[in-house]
């Protein structure tokens, strides 16, 4: 799945392509995704300059003066800058937003679980987003905050950092690698850490997501980049994916648990 790093690699590709552009048109292949797809889209965008794109969360947001749209990217899905005339159309291939006869903004998503939704009023005020915690990389998100946070919680501390109400886009791969750079085991309970526990780990979020998006992106299967190539921050990843290998900094072995059916890496002694 498009984690935050992802999406702003994502945001970085498309944006010198379409920031400042009128769409053409809207082609629409294919309705049915998380939600369906406005009908009259292509009324709403054709002709209209795109002035700002922004990203909140996972939530990728391009605005006109006629209103918002808002895509997000599910499961699997991904946006290219492509020319039509070289890259022709394949199954998955949802919707162009054509800029001219050579350039399109190309959204794919084989699962159909991502979004692309419409509304007259701020994004920010979309009700998907109007209850987002802070953004990660923002002097909003501070250890002190998510130390207030967690008092009297049980939840395992992946868990809570993985909660979009206490801060957006740590997703399971970044958090397994910042709880590992933070020395902390991902089934300690959030309410028993202490304070100078969560400076650490804020730190090593804020870490974790830079060197990730200055990377582009972690190369997964279904991901690719707005300029279509992957990103590289697999190749640094430390415990993800590790199981039963050494761990970088001990030596020791890397285990790998269930929580909540995804897949929690850690090191036992590292994170003891």
């Amino acid at each position: 799945m498009p984690e935050l790093p992802e999406v702003e690699t994502t945001l970085r590709g498309i944006t010198p392509h379409i920031i400042g552009h009128p769409f053409r048109e809207v082609v629409v292949r294919q309705k049915q995704l998380r939600w369906p797809i406005p009908d009259n889209l292509n009324e709403l965008l054709a002709g209209y300059t795109i002035h700002q794109i922004r990203r909140r969360a996972k939530y990728l947001l391009l605005e006109t003066k006629n209103g918002s749209l808002i895509i997000h990217l599910g499961m699997s899905g991904c946006l290219r800058i492509v020319d039509p005339s070289d890259l022709p159309v394949e199954k998955h291939d949802h919707v162009d937003f054509v800029v001219s006869d050579s350039l399109s903004m190309r959204y794919t998503d084989p699962r159909r679980f991502g979004a692309i939704l419409w509304t007259s009023k701020p994004a920010i005020e979309h009700k998907l987003l109007e209850a987002l915690g802070p953004e990660p990389l923002t002097d909003d998100f501070s250890g002190e905050g998510l130390f207030m946070l967690s008092r009297g919680r049980k939840q395992a501390i992946k868990h809570f950092i993985m909660d979009n109400h206490i801060v957006v886009g740590v997703g399971n791969i970044y958090a397994n690698e910042a709880l590992f750079k933070a020395g902390i085991r991902p089934d300690r309970s959030s309410g028993s850490l202490s304070y100078k526990r969560y400076q650490l780990l804020v730190d090593a979020i804020k870490e974790t997501l830079a060197q990730a998006i200055e990377q582009g992106g972690t190369t997964l299967k279904d991901f690719v980049g707005g300029d279509s190539k992957p990103g590289y921050f697999k190749q640094k990843l430390t415990v993800y994916g590790r199981k039963g290998k050494p761990c970088k900094r001990c030596n020791n072995i890397i285990v790998e648990i269930r929580q909540r059916n995804r897949a929690t890496f850690f090191c036992n002694y590292c994170q003891g």
